[in-house]
């Protein structure tokens, strides 16, 4: 077995050869090169775990070669060696990112030892990447799936900051996965046995939220027939997470502003004030730039919450990572409905990975969902996706393809089908939600409302936040 390959760039053929000899009895693969730039090329094409490089070259010398090596791979292990020993010489070497430096003639038990430690310690460091990847996919964040270099690294900056008390703003689209990244961010930190509160602002009223908020005591309005406590008081020590934090009113923002910069608070109806030591995460899938600008969110609350900034990607910029979201989906699933359902086809998986999930992690959930329901067997096959993903593929029935059955259909007809396809479409993307298919259509949800209507469109049952959803669209009605 191979002690590790080692590539050797030396002008001197006797060198070369005396080098080779020695490290291939002691079982290493040796590759020569008599110059930098074909030592190079090499490095390109193969792994090595360590060069041997001569400082004294033709055409461009060992330290400039080092400083390219460094370029392809910052964790490749360099020796030099030269015939000319000087202090000069050991400093520019060292400075340029060699491990060590030596002599001719070299001591060969002492060159030898030298190469086995530092091949021995290259290979535990990759190890050590290799092995704090695979805990941040398995084990750290255990609801949170993810293998790609941008979740990689929204795993670093939550293993970072979780252990502060500084204010964290999420920002990405519905259905990416940002209250799961704050509960992390919570469990990580010295918080993680204090409360978690998650408060969905929605589109409350006014009172309602700022009750919910700050609590309220007994006679404050005509339903209080008793104290209550608010989710700050509730969430004191802990995390207090607000989702859509861009519904709030300008009003209620001033309040929570106070809150932050002062961590006290006033109950509705009490003149007492709270002290408070709450951790804020904000999440928003709207841009709270553009809220500011347009006057409909305050720009020093915007600037108090914006104290650490995490960009969550979109599930169509991380796609590697949905055949381990799928494997986790198809687990749940299967246990919930007791299926037996293996896997995906080959054909049905490429068609997940090959689109673009504008619902993102959410919608990939519900369409896993779908198919274990529906699945009667051990592999879910292509035809079991929704009619949204065959169409993309160019594996279901297209978007007129009602005018086969219906060849004398009017202009009218064919508009008013069409129009009622793109609109069952932006519904199921957004889990059945008219309040935010509406906003996302640019248009009143009284308008999306008349259309459903009038297109004799079916709302399906929602998930889990139906209740908030009902409340947010009544009111809209409203």
């Amino acid at each position: 077995m191979s002690q590790g390959r080692i590539l050797i760039i030396d002008d001197e053929a006797e060198v070369r050869e005396a080098l080779e000899s020695l490290l291939s009895q002691e079982g290493f693969e040796v590759e020569p090169a008599e110059a930098a730039e074909p030592g190079l090329r090499l490095i390109e094409r193969r792994v090595f775990d360590l060069v041997l490089l001569d400082v004294k070259l033709p055409g461009m010398d060992g330290i400039e070669a080092l400083e390219r090596i460094r370029r392809l791979d910052p964790a490749l292990p360099v020796l030099m060696i030269t015939a000319y020993a000087s202090v000069e010489n050991a400093v520019a070497a060292m400075r340029a990112g060699a491990r060590n430096y030596f002599t001719k003639p070299w001591d060969n038990d002492k060159l030898v030892a030298d190469v086995r430690t530092t091949i021995h310690a290259r290979r535990l460091e990759t190890e050590n990447v290799h092995l704090k990847r695979a805990l941040k996919e398995r084990y750290n964040f255990p609801n949170i799936i993810g293998k790609s270099e941008r979740m990689l690294k929204i795993f670093d900056l939550v293993e970072q900051i979780a252990a502060s008390r500084a204010t964290v703003l999420l920002a990405g689209e519905s259905g990416t996965g940002k209250e799961l990244i704050a509960k992390a961010i919570h469990a990580q930190s010295a918080r993680a046995d204090r409360p978690f509160v998650p408060v969905n602002t929605g589109s409350m009223p006014v009172d309602l939220l700022e009750s919910l908020l700050f609590g309220h005591v007994k006679g404050a309005f005509t339903s209080a027939i008793a104290s209550k406590k608010g989710f700050f008081e509730v969430a004191n020590q802990g995390t207090l997470f607000f989702d859509e934090i861009g519904t709030i009113g300008l009003e209620t923002q001033a309040k929570l502003l106070r809150v932050i910069q002062e961590r006290e608070f006033t109950p509705l109806g009490s003149t007492d004030q709270i002290k408070v030591d709450v951790r804020i995460i904000a999440a928003t899938n709207v841009d709270l730039r553009r809220l500011v600008a347009e006057g409909r969110f305050r720009e020093d609350l915007f600037y108090r919450l914006n104290v650490i900034a995490l960009n969550l990607p979109p599930l169509r910029e991380r796609k590697e990572d949905i055949p381990l979201l799928v494997d986790c989906f198809l687990k749940k699933y299967c246990e919930e409905n007791q299926k037996a359902v293996r896997r995906f086809a080959p054909e049905a998986m490429r068609c997940l990975t090959d689109y673009d999930w504008p619902g993102n992690v959410r919608e990939l959930e519900n369409v896993v969902e779908r198919a274990v329901v529906l699945s009667r067997d051990l592999v879910v096959e292509l035809s079991l996706l929704p009619e949204t993903l065959l169409e993309h593929s160019g594996k279901g029935p297209q978007l007129f393809s009602f005018l086969d059955a219906r060849p004398a259909a009017s202009l009218f007809e064919i508009l008013d089908e069409c129009e009622r396809r793109v609109i069952i479409n932006m519904l199921e993307k957004t889990n059945w939600s008219q309040t935010e298919a509406a906003e996302r259509f640019q248009v009143p949800l009284s308008t999306l409302n008349q259309k459903i209507k009038r297109l004799n469109i079916e709302i399906k049952r929602k998930g889990r936040n139906s209740r908030s959803r009902e409340r947010e669209e009544v009111a809209a009605r409203n």
